[in-house]
């Protein structure tokens, strides 16, 4: 296959970008000065008529023909989509579901080694289910979608691009057309219909856990990547929804990025004529492209839900802009309208949600509900017909009806598409097309980069030579933890492409993760790696965008590094522009390298020049947002000048002066962090969860996991997955646990406790809580009684007295958290933290939490 020929970085976007600047502002001045005059909404402000497919009127014949024939619960089937751990092919066959999805990791047969063959089999036997009439009469084929968000990150081998903020600094809309299209043809390999991709969010609060997910901070920028991507994607003329393309989904709708302090599923609060201007243009964008799917948000519109906004769904979205394709809710989305619940919601559909995403076992009671809300009149006949038919023509249009079963489609099954060597090398072009060069002071006569691949090089840091770090979210389980570089074949790590260049010009690279020099090397210059642990909504969220606030382990690892003497590049890994003034003061050369995906060689093509020490590739990257100056700030929009230290699309290359003086380090923060988190929503690093007995302990992951007489299940407590669901039919441990000890000494004085959520259906024949430090240190205590069976979820605290762990034991702590049950006991666990005791009751707020005595064994 060939590489496609793209074009070079569109500069002059930053251009654009401050002009569309200057006429948004005008747009908004004049909306202000009206605002006393006309009213708060007004539908008529919105552009009309975007949408550019013309129907057909064959099409809608067919579509006619096939909706006069269903039934009320043919019909219903088709507006709920189950997850695939949470149904089966019997199901589909006696229900006959319109679509379903795989959330992240999540996997055929629960396998995240399946091959393209496997999942083209899981796809098949759903089609040849959902086609079959001796249970329900009709014939009407599945879609199936998943959240290919930066490549298909659920497959194991395939290729993982970029992050859209990485992107969104390459200012590119070509390459996004070619990455679109790149990930088509992955996804069409496992007979995939339909992509929940692109996010067009206008990111206006960098302490949303979802920052990465947006290109820019730049209306125009997106509104030009939505196009491209969509038309990349679902393809164009004679290509459209063919061969290798699939169907698109722009999202959220809309304002996911602008919630006030950058709450995951909060509230935007501005006016309409700011929602159009600095929100709406991806939709623009997408629409105009002809974009078969929207996407509903999570968050409100000045407090009123998305996915229950009759208004914007469908009086702006469908009627005013012309949308006539499917909008589908998030990952129960629709529980979050007021009077609904996961099982129970005609509200959203009646707002304009034709396809209610039902994950868990929530599908079980939603489909026979729906039905009923039909029956009784709280769900008109007429708007559920109105689902149904924008549900059917996608699927005409996508070809479905045309008798083919996935295994049967183009590119279906075919292996070697996945992590394609042209995918690749496009996905290693965007890496380097998206590095940002922030500093690069004089390390003698010249500056410390391009590094001469002559030279001797130590490479440094947790990030690298893990590609799941360098990958970030959404990459082989939805928060993109617990995984290891095995789970990435094909892909490159950092340090594997840098030791490659430098290699090749007769220099010599080591690795260190932890910064220590090996013994009888003496490199000429380090090389840092390091950066965020991954994360994926709502644990992404951060109250302060200090990075590593309260635990500095790399910058004492760059403090070692420069009281040796060694000049230092650091290359940070991260989801958005974070505080690192420190980290800046100590680096000679500073890269923020985002979060690149599988093909780390990208980043080495950029900071490793020839034997010469002459640039091979220049940067070209730029800021896609400001970069904050303090670390109380929350990067928004509006927030002032002197808070910005480096402004939207700035970024240097090896022909200017990058050289940076010495910043100001005060971070106005009172010291270590008062809490240290161990398990909310997803394990934290640095730890990992492990399950087993004294023989063995095994590292389990997201999603299902099982071994022998012991199974673990991620569950949906409050959102997606934020807890953990263990049952034991064998005795055993659970161990929130690190391979290296932890310092914990600076709890030692204070009143603090171990706290965590626990439900439980009945009491545990055994429940021993231990902390583990050198040796199996401490005491264990019984909670068997204290621990509360009603099936209702209860937070506990222990005080960590209990434990009589001394300062020498707390300086080394393997294991927070380990849990003994036994043979048969079966609990559900959340949020697990060490507090202060002041500190936790002050968090906890409406839920008073049970303190367990010191009963011990």
């Amino acid at each position: 296959m060939k590489l496609p020929v793209l074009a070079q970085p569109v500069l002059d976007l930053p251009v654009r970008a401050l002009s569309y600047a200057a006429l948004a502002l005008t747009w908004l001045s004049a909306g202000a000065q009206a605002s006393e005059r006309e009213p708060a909404r007004e539908v008529t402000r919105w552009p009309a008529s975007v949408y550019k497919v013309s129907a057909d009127p064959s099409l809608e014949a067919r579509v006619d023909s096939l909706l006069a024939g269903m039934t009320l619960e043919q019909k219903v089937a088709q507006v709920i989509q189950p997850e695939i751990r949470d149904f089966s092919v019997e199901d589909m066959r006696r229900i006959g579901f319109g679509s379903y999805l795989n959330g992240g990791g999540s996997f055929p047969g629960n396998n995240s080694r399946a091959s393209a063959s496997d999942w083209v089999a899981l796809a098949d036997a759903m089609y040849q289910a959902a086609m079959d009439t001796s249970q329900d009469g009709v014939a009407i084929p599945p879609l199936w979608g998943t959240d290919a968000v930066h490549g298909h990150g659920n497959v194991f081998g395939a290729t993982l691009f970029p992050h859209n903020m990485s992107l969104g600094a390459t200012r590119n809309p070509e390459l996004i057309k070619a990455i679109a299209a790149a990930t088509a043809k992955e996804v069409r390999a496992t007979g995939i219909d339909w992509v929940f991709a692109p996010t067009v969010a206008n990111v206006e609060n960098l302490r949303w856990g979802r920052s990465y997910e947006g290109y820019a901070r730049d209306p125009a920028l997106i509104e030009s990547y939505a196009e491209a991507f969509v038309e990349g994607m679902q393809g164009q003329g004679e290509t459209w929804l063919k061969g290798a393309h699939t169907i698109a989904t722009a999202k959220h709708f809309i304002a996911d990025g602008g919630t006030q302090g950058g709450d995951d599923r909060g509230d935007a609060q501005f006016d309409e004529q700011t929602l159009i201007a600095r929100h709406g243009q991806g939709y623009v964008g997408a629409l105009a492209q002809g974009v078969q799917t929207v996407m509903a948000s999570f968050n409100s519109w000045n407090g009123e839900k998305l996915h229950g906004s009759e208004y914007l769904l469908t009086q702006v979205l469908k009627k005013r802009m012309g949308f006539d394709g499917v909008v589908v809710g998030d990952w129960l989305g629709h529980a979050f309208v007021p009077g609904c619940s996961g099982e129970r919601c005609a509200a959203a559909i009646n707002a304009g949600v034709d396809i209610l995403m039902a994950p868990g076992d929530s599908w079980r009671s939603l489909y026979p509900n729906t039905i009923a809300d039909v029956r009784e009149g709280a769900l008109p006949m007429a708007r559920l017909d109105d689902a149904v038919r924008r549900i059917l023509r996608v699927k005409l249009r996508a070809g479905l009806f045309d008798g083919k079963a996935p295994s049967a489609r183009p590119f279906a099954a075919q292996q070697a598409l996945i992590g394609h060597p042209a995918h690749r090398a496009l996905a290693r072009r965007a890496v380097a097309e998206s590095l940002v060069l922030l500093k690069n002071n004089k390390v003698g006569e010249s500056p410390i980069l391009p590094i001469s691949s002559k030279a001797k090089v130590l490479v440094i840091g947790q990030g690298a030579d893990n590609i799941g770090q360098q990958a970030g979210g959404w990459s082989m389980t939805w928060q993109g933890t617990e995984v290891t570089n095995a789970d990435f074949p094909g892909a490159t790590s950092i340090f594997a492409g840098i030791a490659a260049a430098i290699q090749a010009g007769g220099g010599e690279a080591r690795l260190s993760v932890d910064g220590s020099i090996p013994d009888g090397f003496k490199p000429d210059l380090v090389v840092a790696v390091y950066g965020e642990t991954p994360y994926a909504e709502g644990n992404g969220d951060l109250d302060n965008l200090e990075f590593q606030r309260g635990d500095k382990q790399a910058l004492a690892m760059l403090a070692s590094i420069k009281a040796q003497g060694l000049p230092l590049v650091s290359v940070l890994l991260s989801g958005r522009p974070l505080w690192v003034n420190p980290e800046l003061n100590l680096s000679d050369a500073f890269v923020a390298a985002w979060l690149p995906g599988s093909e780390g060689a990208g980043v080495s093509d950029v900071l490793i020049g020839d034997a010469q020490g002459k640039p091979r590739q220049d940067f070209v990257g730029r800021l896609p947002f400001p970069w904050p100056a303090k670390p109380d700030g929350d990067g928004a929009a509006d927030q002032a000048r002197d808070a910005t230290l480096f402004a939207l699309w700035q970024g240097f290359d090896y022909r200017q002066d990058a050289r940076l003086a010495q910043l100001d380090e005060s971070s106005g923060d009172s010291g270590l962090a008062s809490r240290l988190s161990i398990f909310d929503k997803a394990v934290k690093a640095p730890w990992h969860l492990a399950v087993g007995d004294d023989g063995a302990m095994h590292r389990v992951g997201a999603g299902i996991w099982q071994h022998e007489g012991w199974a673990v299940r991620s569950i949906n407590r409050e959102v997606q997955e934020d807890a953990r669901q263990f049952s034991f039919s064998a005795a055993g441990h659970l161990a929130f646990r690190d391979d290296f000890p932890m310092d914990l000494r600076r709890f030692a004085n204070q009143d603090a406790v171990l706290s965590f959520d626990m439900a439980l259906e009945h009491k545990p024949s055994v429940a021993k809580l231990s902390m583990v430090c050198d040796g199996h240190c401490g005491r264990s205590l019984d909670l068997s009684k204290a621990l509360l069976a009603d099936g209702k979820w209860h937070s506990y605290r222990v005080p960590l007295a209990c434990f009589d762990l001394g300062v020498k034991e707390l300086s080394r702590v393997f294991s927070p958290m380990t849990l003994t049950l036994g043979a048969g006991d079966s609990i559900k666990l959340a949020n697990v933290a060490i507090d202060e005791q002041q500190g936790l009751i002050q968090q906890e707020g409406q839920q008073q939490s049970r303190l367990i005595s010191c009963q011990r064994n």
